[in-house]
């Protein structure tokens, strides 16, 4: 097969990206870390970025992703809410069943006419 093809679910709430690959890995860092700085450490981003990252995802859907609790002497922390948990299973479910489908004839088609490399810049012609 001639090029590189690949398939990337996002999901949309509005004009935000409610899930998408980064934050499904995201949600599967939060489960593993059991905070949200400790899955932006584990990802190799900064606490800002995880934390805007869960705020979208926590604003898109009906029940938040992402619980917390606040610091303080015990420490804080998140975990995926029951939705969370629901929502990262079935959303790399989805993935999984993309990834089987890129078989399928009308990527084959695509990818039959991409080229490898773009051709040179014609501007200026």
């Amino acid at each position: 097969m001639t090029g590189n093809l690949k398939i990337k679910l996002q999901l949309y709430c509005g004009a935000e990206i409610a899930m998408g690959p980064g934050k499904a890995d995201l949600l599967e860092a939060i489960a593993r870390e059991g905070s949200i700085s400790g899955a932006g450490r584990a990802l190799g981003m900064s606490y800002r970025r995880a934390w805007l990252l869960v705020d979208t995802m926590n604003r898109c859907w009906d029940v938040p992703l992402v619980e917390t609790a606040p610091g303080g002497n015990h420490g804080g922390g998140a975990r995926l809410s029951d939705l969370g948990r629901s929502v990262l299973g079935r959303y790399r479910e989805l993935q999984q069943r993309l990834e089987h489908s890129a078989d399928c004839e009308p990527l084959k088609a695509l990818a039959s006419a991409l080229r490898e490399v773009p051709r040179a810049s014609q501007k200026g012609e």
